[in-house]
């Protein structure tokens, strides 16, 4: 070949790599446009396979956690042969390239002693040669791209490689907005999906109390920034029973909201269709049994519900694993504990026993969940059952929601600056 034939040809060869730096660029703007990130991995596999002229391309997405690659698409015939396949860090040439954070040119897969034929063998698909590269982004790695085998039978070269490892650096940035995108979706979804099951926790709650003229109620639950589990209600059954309910139920979030509407349409229901006295013991035990059917083996409520007889100023309750309600007494230095009922609710189907105390006049129970006497201060020192018991008694002289108004300024008190980690649920009765 003379001079003039290998200029030519070298013009020719610099005309085709603009050519592919031009379709380079056109590739980078499209990519850049906002999209949902699948749309977005296909684009980039198909784009691959046109820049570099090959016959299939694949795109491995690293996943941090799992030190594992994973194949998130694969562009070619058997793309969903391969789909759902995953590669252990330095495992095969794709691994070694991640491993190393190096891109690497394989003339001949077969003759490399790091390919894995595996693929190959799972796809009937001939591996020959191989450009595969890191994708980076500010030394975190992304993932790996490959494509594989040049459609004219040729063999990739060092030109192809610089092409290619320049198209990774810009799939790796648009990969990560990507991925920044989708994150912070899915956050806010989570975010306005619990701001909505805070909202329905709320609505199930007593927009006002019973008005009684022989005893004096009052009652408040105080979130935290979390969906908690607490729930309460003071139902008037009838002139002669009034119902009350306090639960806890375990964990936070979306199922612990589940849970409380289940409870709340389950103690409804039964009152809709009770046509005589309601009995206790049932109301509990079919409770028990909703649950059971409608929570998981590690999903359980704490509760204590009894029905308060305005007659006989009687109080009929079964505590159900819940904290121990205290009956303050003014003659009595220390309260009455309301502890007989039996296991928690929504774990095993065994019978409840009740227990029925004579109330008088002067008498205050108080009806409350673990986030009263847990909540702590900065020193996580818990508020503590015997300063709640303190309290009550040194204002058994004043009304309900005195009584209640006292108590939550001295757990704020008690907390300070800490971050409430628990809701605060608290029913405080008084017997005229």
């Amino acid at each position: 070949m003379n001079n003039q034939d290998s200029n030519i040809a070298k013009i020719k060869e610099l005309e085709a790599i603009l050519i592919e730096f031009e379709l380079l660029h056109e590739v980078s703007q499209k990519l850049s446009e906002k999209k949902e990130l699948s749309v977005l991995l296909d684009e980039i596999m198909e784009s691959s396979k046109i820049i570099m002229k090959a016959e299939a391309s694949s795109l491995l997405i690293f996943d941090s956690k799992k030190e594992k690659l994973f194949f998130d698409f694969v562009a070619g015939d058997k793309k969903q042969a391969i789909k759902k396949m995953e590669i252990n860090f330095g495992e095969g040439i794709a691994g070694w390239v991640a491993e190393n954070r190096e891109p690497i040119l394989v003339e001949d897969c077969y003759s490399d002693s790091r390919f894995n034929p595996n693929i190959d063998l799972k796809t009937n698909f001939k591996t020959k040669s191989m450009v595969c590269v890191p994708m980076l982004r500010k030394d975190k790695l992304i993932g790996v791209m490959q494509v594989i085998n040049r459609e004219s039978g040729l063999k990739f070269n060092k030109v192809d490689l610089n092409i290619f490892e320049t198209l990774a650096s810009q799939c790796a940035i648009v990969i990560e907005n990507a991925q920044l995108v989708k994150e912070q979706m899915e956050s806010e979804k989570l975010t306005y999906e619990l701001k909505m099951a805070h909202e329905i926790q709320m609505n199930l709650l007593p927009n006002s109390l019973p008005v009684y003229e022989d005893i004096d109620i009052s009652s408040t639950l105080i979130p935290t920034k979390d969906v908690g589990g607490d729930y309460y209600d003071i139902l008037k059954l009838d002139d002669e029973f009034s119902l009350i309910i306090i639960a806890d139920v375990s964990g936070k979030g979306i199922p612990a909201a589940l849970i409380v509407s289940v409870i709340y349409s389950s103690i409804i229901t039964q009152i809709k269709q009770s046509k005589t006295k309601m009995e206790l013991r049932m109301i509990v035990e079919t409770l028990n049994k909703v649950l059971m059917e409608a929570t998981t083996n590690d999903r359980f409520v704490t509760a204590w519900i009894g029905i308060y007889e305005h007659s006989t100023k009687l109080l009929r309750g079964i505590n159900a694993g819940h904290n121990y309600p205290y009956l303050i007494r003014n003659q009595l230095d220390r309260p009455i504990e309301l502890t007989k009922g039996g296991i928690m609710l929504g774990s095993m189907d065994l019978p409840f026993n009740d227990e029925v105390v004579a109330l008088i006049t002067g008498d205050i129970i108080c009806f409350y969940t673990d986030g009263v006497t847990e909540a702590w201060n900065e020193t996580e020192e818990e508020y503590g059952e015997e300063r709640l018991i303190k309290l009550l008694n040194s204002t058994t002289y004043l009304s309900s929601k005195e009584i209640l108004a006292e108590l939550l300024n001295d757990i704020k008190l008690h907390v300070g600056s800490a971050i409430p980690s628990d809701d605060i649920t608290c029913i405080i009765m008084k017997i005229k």
